[in-house]
């Protein structure tokens, strides 16, 4: 009752204004945080070394904008429905998406922090069917309960991704639909290194390892902001799996074939990706070092 008598408060603040909120409250937290500020801006010159540093700087506020209209257009998923999507988001590729559904094994859908993927979640979910969000548990048990009550609203189930691999592979073989965003740091023990934007970066197997073993579909799946404030969710053809019969090599194969996909989508609006994370945290030489 709490949870969403906080939300329509919120809602009850034109979206418009809100949006000119999140602007000036993203503009704030810029400047607020010098660490944050630093590593944005510096995975940003890593990862674009030709551009000017007022292109980098202009790029960092940026994505700090786009993570606060999440928060913002957040309040409203729980009000979705087929009748008032189109004025929120437009699909291109559910035929993919619905054909990958027919095969009977199951489908791996994979993304980044991009766009709003909780928007595109919310209309795949309502234009199909609800499906699994694999995500890691919030610290703060309130932010918990609501974003965990708003991804319910519309049928999505969200399953912590401690140790879900055994959970993941039954829910797969029983022609289930899961969604992993694949894109943030692990550490060492739990990841593979692949390359991203021209460094090696510790990246989960987990959706390769499922891949391989239930022979599930995998697509690409982003939802990026327009111009107009809309959406567009665009889910991409199946990705081929490359199975050799080493595990390991396959492995660190198709997890290198999906971080580039992320790759080149990030490449084409970079200012819709969560460039304050520390992507490239755990560090390759350390871990040899270790070894």
């Amino acid at each position: 009752m709490k949870k969403r008598l906080i939300i329509n408060l919120f809602r009850h603040i034109p979206l418009s204004l809100r949006r000119i909120l999140a602007f000036f409250i993203a503009r704030l937290a810029y400047y607020i945080s010098l660490k944050h500020r630093l590593i944005t801006i510096h995975n940003l010159m890593r990862s674009f070394p030709d551009r000017p540093l007022k292109e980098i700087i202009r790029l960092a506020k940026e994505s700090y904008i786009s993570a606060a209209l999440v928060v913002v257009d957040f309040l409203d998923i729980p009000y979705l429905n087929k009748n008032n999507l189109h004025q929120w988001i437009s699909i291109e590729g559910l035929d993919n998406y619905t054909e990958a559904c027919k095969k009977g094994k199951g489908v791996l859908i994979f993304s980044a922090h991009f766009g709003n993927w909780e928007i595109g979640n919310a209309a795949l979910a309502i234009m199909t069917q609800p499906f699994i969000f694999v995500y890691r548990v919030f610290d703060s048990p309130f932010l918990e309960r609501i974003i965990t009550d708003v991804r319910a609203s519309y049928g999505n189930i969200s399953l912590s991704k401690e140790n879900a691999m055994r959970p993941m592979i039954r829910l797969l073989k029983n022609g289930a639909t899961i969604n992993l965003l694949i894109d943030q740091n692990v550490t060492w023990y739990e990841g593979v290194f692949v390359d991203f934007f021209g460094r090696k970066a510790c990246t989960t197997p987990g959706l390769a390892l499922l891949a391989l073993h239930t022979k599930a579909q995998v697509l690409p799946v982003f939802t990026r902001r327009l111009p107009d404030g809309k959406y567009l969710l665009k889910i991409g053809k199946k990705v081929e799996i490359v199975s050799s019969g080493n595990r390991d090599t396959d492995v660190l194969i198709n997890t290198q074939n999906f971080t580039k996909i992320i790759e080149e989508k990030i490449r084409q609006y970079p200012e819709q990706w969560f460039w304050i994370h520390q992507r490239w945290k755990t560090n390759l030489y350390q871990v040899k070092q270790k070894g």
